[in-house]
């Protein structure tokens, strides 16, 4: 007769059936069907910048609003990375043109932005600041083609076509500040094969924009909000004065172009890259570290183990709420200056606290039920005994100095994965598409084999040393090329990134304190992991009498 315990499993999978569920999908897995002029539905996501790394809700900025502004409910991923999906008032049908229209028009008359509007929106002009659009969850895009070889003549010339994430809002030039107020979309559509009996379906593959700077006067707009775009380049941009009141119409239009790109393949073009070989180059670099760490370790096991094995064979007896607490005490330093901003970058309250009970009602009841089993589980029989009386230390020499050893057993490591790092940096400060995981998989693999590697080598120099209080001190050493990180990382903000404002900086080191603890516990425990199975290997060699 079975128990209430047999029964239990059941049960539960009994009620979960039972209770209202609700599914999501992957943006991007399910494709979405279109027939001719279907609305395709433009949303706006948010504005970002790589100078104050603060992003913004699209509607932060006088932009034309919808009669109903709806956002999307979004996951716990969207809300951390300051995503505020919205739509907006675009009016886009598939395969259906449109040469200009006006938006938020009444009576044919243009947009004034008040002084203070006009003054914020020069100021995230000169942030540099990017808008985000998504239209069938594929994000617009600007196109950028660059000429691969310069010393040629013009007709031979190269198009190197690359694609920026979402549209610049704006320019200055001269020291005056202009607007982007005119999207021209270019959307790309795949024709699905159908039966003859059938309509057409189509799905979208691509999404561009050409955005444009034209000036009030240069466009003339009709009562039923369309309008003319000025020919060729006979126009002025449409300036921004942040001192007064500044009129402008905001327009758009729409152009379908069928495209050979099946919807399975329509991220190809956006994740297109041009310096592949540079990531090739970074893992035979890696390749190379690691080879020349399995030479240093081939000589100490072949020839100089193997001796120090035979002389002491001939002698007598010879996490649960630290790294959580620290990550949340910091993230919530970061987003109470994220608050005072207005930033959409900024964590909710209710997400904090959901944060906060996932932590204490998931991450630390299973820490301590692992510790729970843990402490049922046989110790580790070690292959020697110890003397309960600790030997004496000789004194060290220079090179064994723990600073050193960080230095010394960081540099391999970091080299190996260096060139990917800076990859990594431009996706997460500068708004990058980082795609490579491949790439990374591999980096991280040699990563731990480098480490581990280090580590070993350490350890055994320090136990020729007869220094035998190697626990702590191998995995503060293996986590050596946290500090070098730390150090790219200061280079990187320097050389690479136009941050000058004090928010932002504190939130790029912020995050990078957290970065370089977590890479520092990732390597130190890989580290102490290799040089313990090292030296209960060793040790195990050792014949006891």
């Amino acid at each position: 007769m079975a128990t209430a315990m047999d029964w239990l499993p059941w049960s539960l999978l009994l009620f979960s059936l039972m209770c209202e569920t609700s599914a999501f999908y992957v943006p991007g897995v399910a494709p979405i069907n279109f027939h001719q002029n279907d609305p395709v539905e433009i949303k706006a996501v948010k504005l970002t910048s790589s100078r104050t790394q603060l992003p913004y809700e699209y509607y932060s900025l006088p932009f034309c609003q919808p009669s109903k502004i709806t956002y999307k409910a979004e996951n716990l991923g969207e809300v951390l990375r300051g995503d505020r999906i919205v739509n907006t008032p675009f009016q886009v049908l598939m395969n259906s043109e449109k040469k200009c229209e006006v938006l938020c028009s009444q009576s044919n008359k243009p947009v004034t932005l008040t002084v203070e509007q006009s003054r914020l929106v020069a100021e995230r002009i000169t942030e540099d600041y990017y808008v985000h659009l998504i239209a069938d969850n594929l994000p617009v895009a600007t196109r950028l083609e660059l000429y691969s070889n310069r010393d040629s003549d013009d007709k031979k010339k190269e198009k190197d076509v690359q694609f920026e994430h979402g549209y610049r809002l704006g320019f200055t030039d001269v020291n005056k500040i202009y607007l982007h107020n005119h999207l021209s979309f270019i959307l790309y559509y795949h024709r699905e094969d159908m039966e003859e009996d059938q309509e057409h379906t189509y799905r979208v593959v691509r999404f561009e924009v050409i955005p444009q700077s034209i000036r009030l006067e240069d466009l003339k707009a009709d009562e039923k909000s369309s309008c003319t775009l000025p020919e060729g380049t006979n126009s002025s941009p449409q300036e921004i004065d942040p001192t007064k009141e500044n009129q402008l119409y905001f327009t758009y239009s729409v152009h379908w172009e069928e495209s050979d790109i099946k919807w399975a393949s329509r991220w190809d073009t956006y994740l297109t890259m041009s310096d592949v070989q540079i990531h090739w180059f970074s893992i035979i670099n890696s390749v190379v570290v690691v080879f020349f760490l399995s030479g240093i370790l081939s000589m100490i096991i072949i020839r100089t183990l193997r001796k120090d094995i035979a002389n002491y064979n001939k002698e007598d007896d010879i996490t649960a709420t630290l790294y959580p607490g620290v990550v949340f005490g910091i993230c919530f330093v970061l987003n109470c200056f994220i608050w005072g901003k207005h930033s959409s970058g900024a964590v909710p309250f209710p997400t904090m606290v959901a944060l906060l009970c996932m932590w204490f009602g998931i991450s630390l009841p299973l820490v301590y039920l692992g510790y729970y089993f843990g402490f049922r589980k046989q110790p580790y029989d070690n292959p020697v005994r110890t003397n309960q009386i600790p030997r004496q230390i000789p004194e060290q020499r220079w090179y064994m100095n723990r600073f050193v050893g960080i230095l010394m057993a960081g540099i391999l490591p970091f080299g190996a994965m260096f060139i990917e790092l800076f990859f990594i940096f431009s996706a997460i400060w500068e708004n990058q598409f980082y795609y490579l995981f491949g790439f990374l998989f591999l980096v991280f693999i040699i990563l731990v084999v480098s480490c581990s590697q280090i580590s070993i080598v350490m350890v055994y120099f320090q136990l020729c040393a007869e220094d035998y209080r190697w626990w702590w001190r191998n995995f503060l050493v293996s986590g050596g090329s946290a500090f070098y990180v730390l150090v790219y990382a200061i280079f990187y903000f320097v050389n690479k990134l136009d941050i000058v404002e004090f928010i932002p900086s504190l939130l790029y080191f912020g995050y990078t304190a957290l970065m370089v603890l977590s890479f520092w516990l990732l390597t130190g425990t890989i580290g102490f992991y290799a040089a313990y199975m090292f030296v209960r290997k060793i040790y195990a060699a050792v014949k006891i009498d």
